[in-house]
């Protein structure tokens, strides 16, 4: 697991102890572990990524905003990286 030291820069500024919402795209591959505990793909298309703090936040999907799975900041900084979440605003 990365320290906060070694997250990049730019996902720790827009993510750490930031609790506003921000306006994102997933276009690839995104995974968490739903609630019966599987392994699942966040769809693609848009999304919201709420902080919660300096370890996870939550990304939040659907017509409604109806989905949501908290992810760790190394599983956003990897989707990030990888171009699968691209932060808009």
């Amino acid at each position: 697991m990365k320290t906060d030291a070694q997250l990049q820069p730019d996902v720790m500024a827009a993510l750490k102890w930031d609790p506003t919402t921000h306006l994102a795209r997933i276009t690839g591959p995104v995974a968490y572990v739903s609630g019966s505990g599987r392994k699942q793909h966040i769809p693609i298309g848009p999304c919201l990524v709420e902080g919660l703090g300096a370890h996870s936040s939550d990304i939040i999907w659907g017509t409604r905003g109806q989905r949501c799975a908290t992810l760790r900041l190394e599983a956003i900084e990897a989707a990030k990286g990888a171009g699968h979440l691209v932060l808009i605003d």
